[in-house]
């Protein structure tokens, strides 16, 4: 650029020296005309070349902004980074992830000695599937008589499959908060976890409470005698005698029947029996019954008031006591038969039972055989705690 200025500049001088010469006055002498040329010729010359340096500069100053302020289309592409490369991470073999707690979530409260059971919903976020070789594993924590390893699966878990793992555990004795945690553990004894490192335990959180105070119910005991007016007798004849309960048979062979009866009215309705006993022992014998009858029963039956229909032919079941000889009938003996059915009438004012022999109404042999009870000696010792 620099050099077409110089160029242009030199050809402006020299222009300017020929048109000078040109228009120099003919009657000149030499000597002036050539000083006279010189000056005029120089003052033209630095007048032209003034005047075009400053048209030049101009043009130069004009040209060197448009320059600056316009940017010259460019043919150059710009270059297009590729997009960076996906980073694939491998997916582990062994990995766990907590789903849900299925039963007994966090701070359930559960009653100290208590046998209970919790499962959670594990998923398998790994890449490889669990078999029956996968274990449940105790890791820390309180253990609750959790066993050392449990079943995780009896069949196969895929990955991204879920699956319920139970284990039986019991509540601690002492009030208080008990977290057990545990783990998977591989056929190839790999332990492993939940969270993004596969190595977080999963747990079972429990509050054992402290035992409230309790009432204890008051324990009464009560002696049951039979009534000797509701007791009797009703024989295979029909005849009914009256406060006379003989079990057995006459020497006539007719068979005999027992009827007593307790007044149970004094026992609330709403208590609970915890022990009956039963003494049979008031009586005396005729005969030998146990010998020649079989075994001596007692049967419920309502009968109030007695008559011939409540006789029972042999064979009778359902029995409450039995007593095969005269030692058994001697003893009093604890009867949870007798304390179902007393518990079932309560409410009511009366428990009334029959006594007979099972088997056979008389053996035929013309000698009386018989039971003979005392009618207001037998007795029901009664225990009960009220609401």
């Amino acid at each position: 650029m620099r050099k077409s200025k110089y160029l242009l500049f030199t050809l402006v001088i020299l222009s300017a020296i020929l048109l000078g010469a040109c228009n120099l006055p003919a009657n000149l002498s030499t000597e002036d005309g050539n000083a006279t040329i010189i000056a005029s010729t120089a003052n033209v010359v630095f007048t032209r070349a003034a005047e075009t340096a400053g048209s030049i500069s101009a043009q130069s100053t004009a040209t060197t902004e448009t320059l600056v302020a316009t940017a010259l289309p460019s043919d150059t592409p710009v270059p297009t980074l590729p997009p960076a490369a996906a980073t694939n991470t491998p997916i582990p073999c062994n990995w766990a992830s907590f789903v849900k707690d299925v039963t007994y979530p966090d701070d359930t409260a559960v009653p100290a000695g208590t046998v209970f059971t919790k499962t959670w919903r594990i998923k398998n976020n790994g890449s490889c599937n669990w078999t029956s070789g996968y274990v449940l594993l105790f890791d820390s924590g309180d253990q609750m008589n959790a066993p050392a390893t449990g079943t995780v699966t009896s069949g196969t878990v895929t990955p991204g499959a879920t699956v319920d793992i139970s284990v039986n555990l019991t509540a601690p004795a002492s009030p208080g908060t008990y977290r057990g945690r545990f783990k998977l553990r591989s056929p190839d004894n790999i332990v492993f976890g939940i969270n993004a490192d596969a190595q977080g335990p999963f747990w079972v959180q429990i509050v054992v409470p402290a035992p409230t105070a309790t009432s204890v119910p008051a324990i009464t005991q009560v002696t049951l005698n039979s009534i000797a007016g509701e007791s009797a007798s009703v024989r295979s004849d029909g005849t009914v005698l009256s406060q006379i309960p003989n079990a057995g048979d006459t020497n006539g062979d007719v068979g005999s029947q027992a009827f007593v009866s307790f007044d149970i009215s004094g026992i609330p309705a709403g208590a609970t029996l915890t022990e009956v006993k039963v003494d049979f022992s008031a009586y005396d014998t005729l005969g030998d019954p146990f010998g020649k009858l079989g075994c001596l029963r007692i049967y419920a039956q309502d009968y109030q008031p007695v008559d011939a229909g409540d006789y029972t032919a042999p064979g009778a079941v359902s029995s409450l006591v039995r007593w095969c000889n005269t030692g058994e009938l001697n003893t009093v003996t604890v009867e949870n038969s007798v304390k179902s059915q007393i518990q079932s009438k309560l409410g009511s004012t009366r428990f009334q039972v029959r006594i007979q022999f099972k088997d056979m109404h008389t053996n035929s042999d013309g000698v009386g055989d018989m039971v003979r009870v005392n009618n207001a000696n037998i007795k029901l010792i009664v225990t009960y705690t009220s609401p």
